[in-house]
């Protein structure tokens, strides 16, 4: 099974895709979908499609995860965060996958092991359950994070 994971933003969206046999997890690719900020919105929120449409067609996903949306003190800061989750996940809905969602704190724990992980632990657990990926960025990141902890939190052992 493919995972598609997602970190959605305007200014530049996080995707990771990992393969999914039992317990055992694979780095496929990842990447980042920076956006021009001083380019018009409909640009951005078509680039952010697009390109995760682009990245649908490559690796084939059986399934896409995302973090959920959190609300920032700025209004503006959700707004915005909100309409480029919505270009990348209407992109996976138009590709027939269906999108589980995960808390950022659950994705931590999931990952890491506890729910307030920064950054930097996020990513020196990455080095350890995919060994040789290149991390395309800090949302690349965050993007194969969200993958993984989806794996973990959907996965029930075989039966014996």
């Amino acid at each position: 099974m493919l995972i598609l994971g997602l970190d959605p933003s305007l200014s530049c969206t996080g995707w990771g895709v990992i393969r999914v046999d039992g317990s055992r997890i694979t780095h496929i690719a990842n990447g980042q979908i920076p956006t021009d900020a001083k380019a018009p919105m409909v640009r951005r929120l078509s680039l952010l499609h697009t390109s995760i449409q682009a990245v649908i067609a490559e690796y084939a996903p059986d399934r896409a995860a995302a973090e959920e949306v959190f609300a920032n003190k700025n209004a503006q800061s959700t707004l915005k965060l909100a309409q480029a989750r919505g270009a990348v996940l209407t992109a996976c809905g138009g590709a027939g996958l269906d999108v589980n969602e995960h808390a950022a704190r659950l994705v931590k724990k999931a990952v890491v092991g506890t729910g307030g992980a920064d950054k930097t632990q996020v990513q020196a657990m990455l080095k350890v359950l995919l060994p040789g990926a290149k991390l395309a960025g800090a949302d690349a990141a965050d993007a194969l994070a969200v993958a993984i902890a989806d794996a973990h939190l959907s996965y029930t052992p075989p039966s014996r």
